[in-house]
């Protein structure tokens, strides 16, 4: 056997060894590369907000789609036995609909200060020992932590990578206030 066919006999034999790797960590990784990068707004809260509170902001576009519908311009003539002397006429509009509007959400989230490397190393264990997050523990916010914030938090109806309060409350790594009574 010459040089020549050993290389692809070695990576056919390893190619079994690719799917070892659960599916739904390599979909998360390619997913993780589409995540934008976090933008923390500064010194913007929603009207009404504590003193002392930071605020996340998710904004969803509108959807709109065109619709194309025919209207009748002239109805068709028919006489009483059902003999139709002329057809309606139609025309064809084109119009854009939104089908879904444009939605602001604020949530509270960890201020700023709160995002230290050992907190950041918390969310992502938190989020491994919960199957959202698949990686090293690094202590970086990167993309990987981000998308693994958005699958956890978008089924409770919040689809943002900015890791809200609620949620870090829910992951144990931020305190629940009592009731002051």
């Amino acid at each position: 056997m010459t040089i020549r066919f050993l290389l692809p006999l070695t990576l056919l034999a390893t190619l079994p060894l690719v799917g070892c790797e659960e599916t739904g960590a390599v979909a998360q990784d390619l997913e993780a590369l589409r995540e934008p990068d976090l933008v923390r707004s500064v010194a913007l809260a929603p009207p009404g907000a504590e003193p002392g509170t930071c605020w996340g902001r998710e904004v969803s576009p509108a959807t709109i789609e065109t619709v194309t519908e025919q209207v009748m311009v002239q109805p068709a003539e028919v006489l009483d036995d059902g003999t139709v002397i002329s057809p309606a006429i139609f025309r064809s509009e084109t119009r854009q609909k939104i089908v879904k509007e444009r939605r602001e959400t604020w949530f509270q989230t960890p201020c700023e200060d709160v995002w230290t490397e050992e907190f950041t190393s918390s969310v992502q264990r938190a989020l491994a020992a919960r199957g959202f997050y698949h990686g090293a523990v690094t202590g970086v916010r990167d993309k990987r932590t981000l998308s693994a914030i958005r699958r956890f938090q978008s089924p409770q109806g919040l689809d943002s990578s900015i890791l809200s309060l609620e949620a870090a409350r829910s992951l144990g790594l931020v305190a629940v206030e009592r009731d002051k009574t």
